[in-house]
Order: C-alpha cells, then structure tokens, then sequence
C-alpha cells in the first residue's frame, strides 16, 4: 500500500491552483464529481498528485449517498474540528486491499464495478481511502496522461506529514498509515499537511497558508 493523492478541501479554488502555479507546478486535469457535489484541481507528479477539492452543490454533498463520506463536513469548514485533508492509497503489490478497516462508497461518477474503499476514523482525522485500480500517474496510458514536467523540476511526492490538534487516540487506519514509509499523522495546534519533494534535497520551502494550510519542501 502506497499513498496515490493527497486532498484539500479549499473554497477559493482558483487563488489556491494560482499558489501552486506559482511555484512552478504544471495543472493537470481537472475533475468533477457528479452526484457527490464536489469538484478539483489536479497536479501530478511522476508517483502521486495534488488534489484542490471544493464544494459545488451543497444538496449532492449531503445526499443520502455521499454524507456518510464527511466530505460536506471538511469542505463546508462549519466544523472546525474537521481535517480539511483526504489520502488516497493504491496497491504497491498486484492485488493487494487496504490495510486497515473500511466501507464502501460507491459514487455515481465512477463505473459500477469499481469502488472507493474509505477508513473508519472520526474527521478529526485526514479522510483515509483506499482505490484498488489506481495506479502512479507515470504509468498512465497515453489517453490519460497528465503533465509530469515542470519548471520547477519537482519530480516526485517523498514524504508527507499531516498534524491534527485533535487529542483523542488515533483510528487503526492512522496507525496503519503511520507504518508507511515516509508518513506521519501527529498532533499539534493546527489542521496542517507538509508535502516533501524529491527527498527535500535542495533544502528549499513554501510555506502556503494562510490561503493553503500547507508547506511544500523540496
């Protein structure tokens, strides 16, 4: 199991990609989420990507379907407790499932044989998930390849570390995703996502909030 893409949920999704453009990130593209009432902003990288997730129909968000997900919850920002995070696993083996407890969400947008596989964890936490059929955005067919090249020379996703000032003990999907080779979930004062690139070996940082409650380091 092996991280695929990471989210915020974001409610300026334009000021946000512009941040991210700016660092020298080329956009990929975009997605929309029909019946889940959601929307995003992609960046790939050779091994993973960059999800900005924003809200566009209140009603489907909420909807019988999608509202066991929480995702109405970490991007309406009423809950201030809510991580405005998701992480996305994929099998690093053929055929391998996801490694801690889940549920299955079905949503419209995606074929009927295929599946999202969401963690049991309170939204204090980063939404865990878990997509069997994903794969790293390098090995995409040409049909769907995105923009892996940019000027920055950011090549690959290495590390990510996410805070929660939430105090309560932590979900088995956490502590499944704090085994994973450079992954951690800890506690802090804020909601907060640290990306690394390509092992931080320039030493550089961006610190992006307060518009982005992210650092990118690379």
């Amino acid at each position: 199991m092996e991280t695929d893409h990471i989210f915020i949920a974001v409610n300026d999704h334009g000021q946000s990609a512009e941040a991210l453009q700016a660092l020298g990130l080329v956009e990929g593209t975009p997605n929309t989420h029909p019946g889940q009432g959601t929307a995003n902003r992609r960046f790939f990288l050779r091994n993973a990507f960059i999800e900005l997730l924003y809200l566009t129909d209140e009603a489907e968000a909420q909807s019988q379907l999608t509202a066991p997900t929480r995702l109405y919850d970490r991007l309406k920002g009423g809950d201030a407790n809510a991580a405005p995070f998701g992480v996305c696993f994929r099998p690093s083996t053929e055929g391998e499932t996801p490694l801690f407890p889940v549920w299955e969400y079905r949503p419209v947008y995606l074929p009927a044989a295929l599946k999202v596989e969401v963690g049991q964890a309170p939204v204090s936490e980063p939404m865990w998930f878990f997509l069997g059929f994903a794969k790293r955005p390098d090995e995409a067919p040409i049909e769907r390849a995105q923009p892996l090249a940019h000027p920055n020379g950011f090549r690959e996703m290495t590390a990510v570390r996410i805070t929660t000032p939430d105090r309560q003990a932590f979900s088995a999907a956490a502590h499944c995703a704090n085994q994973l080779p450079g992954f951690a979930l800890v506690r802090g004062d804020e909601h907060l996502i640290e990306v690394q690139i390509d092992h931080g070996a320039s030493g550089r940082r961006q610190d992006l909030r307060p518009l982005l409650p992210m650092i990118i380091s690379w």
